[in-house]
C-alpha cells in the first residue's frame, strides 16, 4: 500500500503504519513523489506571475512534502532495521535521488525566481526574510549560477558521489558482521557481566553457532568491552578484528569506494569555486572556512597528545609493561580505580536501562521543558523491540517518541536521532515523531538490561538530539527539529549530558537494580574528581579522527591517491604531522569504517568539539542560574532548541548569553588549559 507511505497517517501524531508497508511500496511511492514534486516545480518555473514570495518560495516548500514523507521512513529503516532488499533499494534509488535534487537546485528558471525573490527580501521580516537567504544560499552552492557544461558535469558527480556513498555504508556493515568475534568458552569471557555474556551467547546463537559467544562489532575503533576483558589476547583479537574493517582487500574492502568519493568531491568543490571539499562544506557552516577549523583543531592537538603521553606513563607503571592500544581502555579503568576510587564496571548495577530512561532522561526533562511520557503499546514501531511513547507538554500532547534500544545485524553500528514528523505550520503538522537508536547488546530473556557508563552518556546525549526535534516549532518545513547547520546540531544532545550526573537527577535514577539502594553517595564527587581522567586520551583519539576526515577533503582531485594501500599511509602522515601519531592511542575512526564522513558529516566530523565550545558555556550558564529548573528550561527552548533553523544560531545564542560564546570552559573541561 503505498498510501501508507505517501499520505498522512490517521495514527496519533501521524506514526507511520508500518505494518501497512511492504517493500515493494518503497520503489513506486519513491517515483510518485518525485513525479509529484517535479510537477509542482514545473507549476512555479511556467508560472507568468511576477515572482513572489508566496508564489515561488512557499510553493517550494509545499512541492516536496509526500516525498519527504516516504524518504523519512525509507532512510530511517535504512539505518535501524535494513535486509538485502532494502540494501539494493538504496543503491539503486540514491543515484536518482541526487539527479531529483538536481533538478529541483539547478533549475536557471526556478534559481531566477528564488534570486529575483532575494533582492526584494528587504520587504520580508523574521522567519520569511530568513527561508529566502537561506534558499539563495543553497541554490548558489549547489551551483545554480554555473554554465550548461558545468551543470552537466555537476549532476553527474552528484550521482556518482550518492551511489558511492551507499555503496560504501553497505559494505562497512557487512566486513562488520562478518569480522564479529567468536569466542569458543565462557572462561574466555572473564569481565563481562552475566547479561554481556547472555546476549554473546544469544548472538551467537542467531548465527547458527550454538554454544559458541559472538561479540558484535561496534563503530568506534576501541570496542566498549576492551575495558572490561580480563582475557588479554582476547582483546586484541577484538580490537584488530575494528581495525580490519574494510580494508581486508576483499569484497567489502571499502578503501577504493573511499578513494573514488573523495576525488569525486573535491572535483565538485572546484567545479563550484572552492579550493577543496572542506572548503564548500564549512561555507555552509557556521565555522566559515576549513582555516578557522584547522586553527581550532591543532590548538587543542598538542595539550591533548602531551596529556595522553602522560597518562600512558601511568598505565604502564600500573600495567608493569607496554601498553598497547587494547589495553589502554583495560588499564585505564585499573588506574581510575586506584587514583579515584571508581571502577564504572562496578556501577551497572545502578544502571537498570528503563530506570535510567524513566526516572533518569525523562525526569530531567520534565524538570526543564514540562514534558511527562506515557508508552503507548497500542502502538506499533517499524521493529518489535521499538517503544513507543507520547510526550505531553504541560499536560498537552506534542508528539511521539519511539526508543530502539538493541543492537541487531540489521540495524547500523552507534547511535543516532531521526524525525518522521517535525512540527511545521505550513503543512499542518502541529506535533513532532522522532526515533533514537542505540546499540545495546540485548541480555538473554529474563535477565535485565544493565548499561554501562558511557551507554547512560548516549542515552542522555541522543535524547538531547529527541528534545531538539519534540520542541523545536517553525513555521517551514526547511527549519523544522534539527534542520539547523550541521557544526551546531550536536551542540543541544551535547548539552543535556549534563544531566546525566547532575545531583538531583542521578539520585532519582541510579537505584540497584536488584537491592533497591541508591547509588552510594560519594560516587558522585569521585566522578567529579575524577572528570579529566583519560580525558587526553579521549581528546586525541577524537581529534584524530577529526583530522583525518579533514585532511581528505583539503585535498584537490589530482591529491587523491589511487591505491587503497595509500589510506593507511595517508593517514599516517596526517597524525604525524599533527603529533597524534601514538600508537597506543588510535583514532576513534579510520577512513575504512568512518561511516560519518561517508554520510552526512563529510569534512563536518569537527562538528562536535564546534559545537562543544557552546555546550561547555552553556553548563557554565545552568549551573550559575540554578540548574534544573522550568525557568532555566524555558530560556534554553526560547533561544536554542525552541526555535529549530529559523533563524541564525550564533545570533541567537549571542543574543541571549549577551555575548559568543568563550573557548575557556572547553580547554578547562578537557584538561587542555
Amino acid at each position: 500500500m503505498i498510501d501508507a507511505l505517501l499520505e498522512p497517517s490517521d495514527l496519533p501524531h501521524r506514526l507511520p503504519r508500518f505494518a501497512d508497508i511492504s517493500i515493494e511500496d518503497y520503489g513506486p511511492a519513491i517515483e510518485q513523489g518525485m513525479a509529484e514534486q517535479l510537477a509542482a516545480l514545473a507549476a512555479i518555473t511556467s508560472s507568468t506571475e511576477e515572482p513572489t514570495f508566496e508564489n515561488t518560495l512557499v510553493a517550494l516548500e509545499r512541492s516536496g512534502e509526500r516525498l519527504d514523507r516516504v524518504l523519512r521512513v525509507f532512510f530511517s529503516l535504512l539505518s535501524a532495521d535494513s535486509d538485502d532488499d532494502l540494501d539494493e533499494l538504496d543503491a539503486a534509488y540514491a543515484p536518482r535521488l541526487a539527479a531529483h535534487h538536481d533538478a529541483l537546485l539547478l533549475d536557471d528558471v526556478l534559481f531566477a525566481r528564488v534570486n529575483a525573490v532575494h533582492e526584494k527580501r528587504e520587504d520580508l521580516e523574521g522567519e520569511d526574510r530568513y527561508l529566502v537567504e537561506r534558499y539563495h544560499r543553497d541554490f548558489v552552492l549547489a551551483g545554480a549560477a554555473l554554465g550548461p557544461e558545468q551543470k552537466a558535469r555537476l549532476r553527474e558527480l552528484n550521482q556518482e558521489i550518492s551511489g558511492l556513498e551507499a555503496a560504501f555504508g553497505q559494505a562497512a556493515q557487512a566486513d562488520s558482521n562478518d569480522l564479529a568475534v567468536v569466542v569458543d568458552t565462557v572462561e574466555e569471557l572473564a569481565g563481562l557481566t552475566p547479561g554481556e555474556i547472555s546476549a554473546a551467547a544469544a548472538a551467537a546463537e542467531g548465527r547458527g553457532l550454538a554454544g559458541k559467544f559472538l561479540i558484535t562489532l561496534t563503530l568506534f575503533t576501541a570496542h566498549p568491552y576492551l575495558s572490561v576483558l580480563e582475557n588479554r589476547e582476547l582483546r586484541q583479537r577484538l580490537f584488530e578484528a575494528q581495525l580490519a574493517r574494510g580494508s581486508r582487500g576483499n569484497a567489502n574492502d571499502t578503501r577504493g569506494i573511499a578513494l573514488d568519493a573523495l576525488r569525486l568531491r573535491a572535483e565538485k568543490a572546484q567545479l563550484l569555486g572552492f579550493d577543496s571539499y572542506a572548503g564548500l562544506v564549512t561555507a555552509d557552516n557556521t565555522a566559515g572556512t576549513p582555516k578557522a577549523v584547522r586553527d581550532m583543531l591543532e590548538r587543542l592537538a598538542a595539550p591533548a597528545a602531551r596529556n595522553a603521553r602522560a597518562e600512558q606513563t601511568a598505565l604502564e607503571a600500573s600495567a608493569g609493561s607496554t601498553v598497547e592500544a587494547w589495553d589502554w581502555p583495560y588499564y585505564a579503568e585499573k588506574v581510575r580505580v586506584a587514583e579515584y576510587d571508581v571502577d564504572l564496571a562496578v556501577l551497572r548495577p545502578w544502571f537498570e536501562a528503563d530506570r535510567v530512561l524513566r526516572d533518569g532522561v525523562f525526569f530531567a526533562a520534565g524538570r526543564l521543558y514540562g514534558l511527562t511520557f506515557e508508552e503507548r503499546p497500542d502502538l506499533q514501531g517499524y521493529h518489535p523491540e521499538v517503544r513507543v511513547f507520547e510526550v505531553s507538554r504541560d499536560g498537552e500532547p506534542i508528539g511521539l517518541f519511539l526508543l530502539d534500544l538493541y543492537t541487531r545485524d540489521s540495524k547500523k553500528g552507534g547511535a543516532w536521532m531521526n524525525s518522521y514528523v517535525t512540527a511545521n505550520t505550513l503543512l499542518g503538522e502541529p506535533s513532532a515523531i522522532v526515533t533514537n537508536n542505540l546499540n545495546v547488546p540485548k541480555p538473554a530473556p529474563g535477565e535485565p538490561t544493565l548499561l554501562t557508563f558511557d551507554q547512560v552518556n548516549t542515552l542522555f546525549h541522543e535524547f538531547g538530539h529527541a528534545l531538539h526535534g519534540l520542541l523545536a516549532r517553525a513555521t517551514y518545513p526547511r527549519f523544522a527539529a534539527t534542520s539547523v547547520y550541521r557544526d551546531f546540531v550536536e551542540y543541544p544532545s551535547q548539552v543535556n549530558e549534563m544531566w546525566m550526573l547532575w545531583p538531583e537527577v542521578l539520585a532519582n535514577y541510579a537505584v540497584h537494580h536488584e537491592t533497591g539502594e541508591p547509588i552510594p553517595a560519594d560516587v558522585l564527587g569521585k566522578l567529579e574528581a575524577s572528570a579529566t581522567f583519560n580525558e587526553g586520551f579521549a581528546t586525541s583519539e577524537y581529534l584524530a579522527a577529526t583530522l583525518i576526515d579533514l585532511a581528505w577533503h583539503e585535498l584537490g582531485p589530482a591529491d587523491v591517491p589511487t591505491s587503497p594501500e595509500a589510506v593507511e599511509e595517508f593517514e599516517a602522515a596526517t597524525l604525524a604531522a599533527a603529533g597524534l601519531d601514538n600508537p597506543a592511542v588510535r583514532a576513534r575512526y579510520y577512513t575504512a569504517y568512518f561511516k560519518h564522513i561517508f554520510g552526512g558529516y563529510a569534512s563536518a566530523y569537527y562538528s562536535y568539539i564546534w559545537s562543544e565550545v557552546l555546550d561547555a558555556d552553556t553548563v557554565a550558564w545552568f549551573k550559575e542560574n540554578g540548574g534544573l529548573t522550568r525557568e532555566n528550561g524555558e530560556t534554553y527552548v526560547r533561544y536554542v532548541i525552541g526555535i529549530g533553523g529559523t533563524r541564525d544560531p550564533l545570533e541567537s545564542y549571542a543574543e541571549w548569553r549577551g555575548r559568543p560564546a568563550p573557548i575557556a570552559p572547553l580547554l578547562e573541561r578537557r584538561g587542555l588549559a
